[in-house]
């Protein structure tokens, strides 16, 4: 299966609290709900498409609660996700949970690295973190993530959790698909390369 990663974040990289001021307040944060002013009907269409592709979820300790919390509770029959959120198989990538309560659910206990690497051999199609920001960073920084999408939100947080730092090596990704909904919301695909690329810039004709 293809591990990919699914995000939301602000133009300064913030992933905390798209949804709700309060839906993530740890750290003191105080910011959220910066997404919800520019959400459209491209939008759900497009991440509507995006959760077809899914197999299972693969998610961490915290954003599994908060799913297995919310997407039980919404009993709307016209929303594009929750029947299909809550009956894909959801895998939870924690040491202190002993089961999980959002069934179909596996608990994955160990080194994250070695038991996601093996749900990734498995034969399937996607196998997609939403949310779940701290595993997203670490499985990018292992080359386990496939594809990175990312709704990049035009506003600035200026505080809380960044997406995208993290300690290891430079991480590099080749734009596969973009799109700009009305509203200004940016769309973007990548897929993982490798290494990023450096260069040392010569001249404009460098590039003719």
């Amino acid at each position: 299966m293809k591990i990919v990663l699914t995000e939301f974040v602000t133009l300064d990289g913030v992933s905390q609290g798209p949804g709700s001021p309060t839906e993530d307040t740890s750290g003191d944060f105080t910011r959220g709900g910066w997404l919800v002013p520019y959400l459209d009907e491209v939008f759900v269409r497009r991440t509507s498409d995006w959760l077809g592709l899914a197999d299972g979820l693969l998610l961490g300790r915290r954003t599994y609660e908060a799913f297995a919390r919310d997407w039980p509770q919404i009993t709307d029959p016209d929303d594009p996700f929750t029947e299909r959120m809550n009956a894909l198989p959801k895998y939870v990538v924690t040491n202190t949970l002993a089961e999980g309560s959002w069934h179909p659910t596996t608990v994955l206990h160990g080194d994250p690295i070695h038991t996601v690497g093996e749900l990734r051999a498995q034969p399937g199609r996607e196998l997609q973190i939403h949310g779940s920001a701290r595993l997203g960073k670490a499985l990018l920084s292992a080359g386990l993530v496939d594809t990175l999408r990312i709704v990049v939100a035009p506003t600035v947080a200026g505080s809380g959790r960044r997406l995208l730092d993290h300690p290891n090596e430079p991480v590099g990704l080749r734009l596969v698909r973009h799109e700009a909904t009305a509203k200004g919301l940016l769309l973007l695909e990548y897929e993982h390369v490798g290494a990023a690329p450096v260069g040392e810039y010569r001249g404009a004709t460098t590039f003719v």
